[in-house]
């Protein structure tokens, strides 16, 4: 028998949401559990989701939502890897094939046959949700369920590009774009020993980068940042551009020093300018990064676990989603908003 839940549903691209209290969930099956949200962080991969602007799109009706925290209060047949009573997550990554060469050899992100979750399958915005309990986190005993929504996509997301940088301790990063993304990734970069310079085009949000551990700040709206970023640090050993406008990309390659590794995480539309002599002569390294695996997951949970990370969390309910969306979209949100169901 399906379950009838409040939800904030996708019925069509470039609308607003709608809150409804009669959305169909089916049961769990196999290797799933139904889970009662407690609480969701809103990602800019769910406005991406809503809009359909992106290349592979999903199929409305749907819920979005990939950084849902709750109770599991059922399980499907066979399932012994959860119980009821469990507190778990759901991610982006919400399945993998297990089989592939992808998945065989830790890149289970780049598998063909993966299921995303708030996109192909319906994720946590509503007071319900389905996960595989093979792939749903586990979230750490005493966590604050608000502050702790975030890094089941931002926090994971980050800490994978910044370890896909090979900055070592005591080397500089450049973090762009301080977001629900940036601001995370600033904490992530100072808890793995790294220092830490942070682009931005708002003094808010570089006030927000100053308080979570950025050294350096610069408003590339104010001033030249390439210039700003090489005078300051001779160029940063890593850059992660979360930043989701065009021209931060082709900035990012003029931060780098010499051996550089620039990693791309935001998705805008467009393209950026790549200087091949550059590219060529610096030995630069320009790689992109996508949330990261069941193990990155587990590392991120642990490093929150220990007190190293605090996103800045903002609570809304439900029936805010739209305006959630319009202020994402306005660039007026300091960290991550969070839905909360209690």
């Amino acid at each position: 028998m399906n379950t009838q839940i409040k939800a904030a549903v996708v019925t069509a691209f470039q609308q607003p949401l709608s809150v409804e209290t009669n959305y169909e969930l089916p049961e769990p099956g196999p290797n799933q559990a139904l889970v009662k949200l407690v609480t969701s962080g809103v990602c800019h991969t769910d406005l991406h989701a809503a809009e359909g602007d992106w290349p592979v799109k999903p199929s409305p009706p749907f819920v979005p939502g990939h950084e849902g925290v709750g109770e599991v209060v059922a399980v499907g047949p066979g399932v012994t890897d959860v119980k009821v009573g469990d507190m778990v997550g759901n991610a982006w990554l919400w399945s993998a094939c297990g089989s592939c060469e992808y998945c065989e050899t830790g890149w289970e992100t780049l598998c063909e046959q993966q299921r995303n979750g708030g996109y192909s399958v319906d994720g946590s915005f509503g007071d319900h949700m389905i996960v595989d309990t093979r792939y749903a986190a586990r979230i750490p005993e005493g966590a604050d369920p608000v502050e702790v929504a975030p890094v089941l996509c931002a926090g994971v997301t980050v800490l994978k590009a910044l370890k896909r940088t090979e900055a070592r301790p005591g080397q500089w990063v450049a973090i762009t774009g301080i977001g629900g993304l940036g601001h995370i990734a600033i904490q992530y970069a100072k808890a793995l020993g790294l220092r830490v310079a942070a682009v931005d085009i708002a003094d808010e949000k570089l006030e927000l980068a100053r308080k979570h551990g950025a050294e350096i700040t610069v408003n590339a709206k104010n001033e030249d940042p390439i210039e700003a970023i090489q005078k300051a640090t001779g160029g940063v050993h890593g850059v992660v551009v979360t930043a989701v406008h065009p021209a931060a990309f082709g900035q990012a390659i003029g931060f780098a020093r010499r051996g550089g590794t620039i990693v791309f995480v935001g998705l805008p539309a467009g393209d950026f300018p790549a200087p091949i002599f550059d590219v060529v002569l610096k030995g630069l390294t320009i790689r992109g990064s996508i949330v990261g695996t069941r193990r990155d997951l587990k590392e991120a949970l642990e490093f929150y676990a220990r007190g190293l990370i605090h996103p800045t969390v903002a609570t809304r309910p439900l029936e805010e989603i739209n305006e959630v969306f319009d202020e994402m979209r306005q660039g007026k949100i300091d960290g991550r908003v969070v839905i909360d169901y209690r």
